[in-house]
């Protein structure tokens, strides 16, 4: 029995495997991109970690996410245990759905208008937003699809240009802009209902932010993600830091909205407008750690995940022990 890690993207698995491999877990990857499973057959015993991301199609893989969709009912009809399995997914892949959660559970959320369609239909939903706004795809990642607009003719003229991007699932939405006084954003990282640390993203160059080691080394996997700085050096790892000593009732408030959402891992994203209100905006169940702010602070966030993954895989060894001895 092993754990099986469920994903696209292998250049995001690097530490994670680090850490398996320290570990002695066994473990094996499912690369889903093509390929196919037998209804009439059982999946293999052991767990099942999905680390499916949004932003599948960014990288060539538009089948990925509804293919991981329906692996995923078949593991759980089978009655496997799937760390992040198809309510976790179903967030992943809708900040619609996100905000509704977000919202059911009493957490703020900016104002919001989903658009399907291009120019009229996106220039008639801008007149129903104050300005400024930003757009940004339903099926997101990445920053994929995030402009600001602070006129109507700039908006205008961008939906009706070619530099307008389709969203993979053709949902543009329409958010107020937060006008936060300092330009940061926190994630706040929790596995298994355990509060880990959370990290300021700087936003005074864009909202692009990934903080996954393959980004901050520029590999070219993560070609949105490299930002420029002012002085015109790529400088990711100054781009985020730990927000320390960081203790707010919002904390238990994520965990306790994860429990509902069945979520066991994620990086959930606020921002902070000029009143102090915490406005949550992405959940990242896909989350990647910073390894320059691990290394400079003593952390290891995907120990703690290696470590939920071997408890959970000595639940099932016990589970499937009980079933034979019946």
């Amino acid at each position: 029995m092993k754990v099986y890690i469920i994903h696209e993207n292998p250049d995001w698995l690097d530490p994670l495997r680090r850490e398996l491999e320290r570990s002695g877990l066994p473990y094996e990857e499912w690369f889903i991109h093509r390929g196919h499973f037998d209804l009439s057959e059982e999946p293999p015993e052991g767990v099942f970690f999905n680390r499916m991301s949004a932003s599948s199609h960014t990288r060539g893989h538009l089948e990925s996410v509804d293919f991981t969709r329906e692996l995923l009912a078949w593991l759980e009809g089978h009655g496997r245990r799937v760390l992040n399995g198809s309510n976790a997914l179903a967030l992943e892949i809708s900040k619609l759905r996100q905000y509704e959660a977000l919202r059911r559970a009493g957490l703020r959320t900016p104002h919001t208008i989903a658009v399907v369609g291009r120019t009229e239909e996106l220039k008639a939903a801008g007149r129903k937003i104050p300005l400024p706004f930003i757009t940004k795809h339903n099926r997101s990642g990445k920053g994929l699809g995030v402009q600001l607009f602070r006129s109507l003719k700039a908006f205008d003229d961008y939906v009706g240009s070619p530099e307008f991007v389709p969203p993979a699932d053709h949902i543009t939405l329409l958010q107020e802009y937060i006008e936060s006084p300092e330009p940061f954003i926190t994630r706040v990282e929790i596995v298994d209902g355990e509060f880990l640390y959370a990290i300021k993203s700087d936003t005074s160059q864009g909202f692009q932010l990934c903080p996954a080691e393959r980004c901050e080394t520029g590999d070219a996997s993560c070609p949105a993600t490299d930002i420029t700085t002012k002085n015109g050096s790529s400088d990711r790892q100054s781009l985020f830091s730990l927000r320390e000593s960081f203790d707010d009732p919002i904390i238990d408030q994520y965990v306790a909205f994860m429990r509902q959402n069945k979520i066991d891992i994620a990086g959930i994203e606020f921002i902070e407008d000029h009143h102090r209100n915490k406005i949550t905006y992405d959940i990242n169940g896909t989350t990647n750690y910073s390894p320059a702010v691990e290394e400079r602070h003593g952390l290891n966030a995907t120990a703690a995940v290696v470590q939920l993954l071997a408890k959970e895989l000595k639940a099932a060894k016990r589970n499937n022990a009980r079933v034979r001895t019946r």
